[in-house]
């Protein structure tokens, strides 16, 4: 008989399977992305530009 025996019965069962897996991932790729989103842009508090900048703001950005 062979390997090759079962390959033309199974083939559509495996194209079936093969095509829910496909399905699978897009959806799980789809909800990924969702719950993902995009980031909300945060208005980062720009240096005022009428100031020079110190070497301490540039190492403590958290003063303000």
């Amino acid at each position: 008989m062979g390997i090759h025996y079962d390959y033309k019965s199974t083939r559509g069962e495996k194209a079936m399977r093969k095509e829910a897996k496909r399905k699978a991932r897009l959806e799980q790729r789809k909800a990924k992305r969702i719950t993902q989103g995009k980031p909300e842009e945060s208005q980062d508090e720009m240096h005022d530009i009428h100031k020079p900048i110190t070497l301490e703001d540039l190492t403590n950005p958290d003063k303000s």
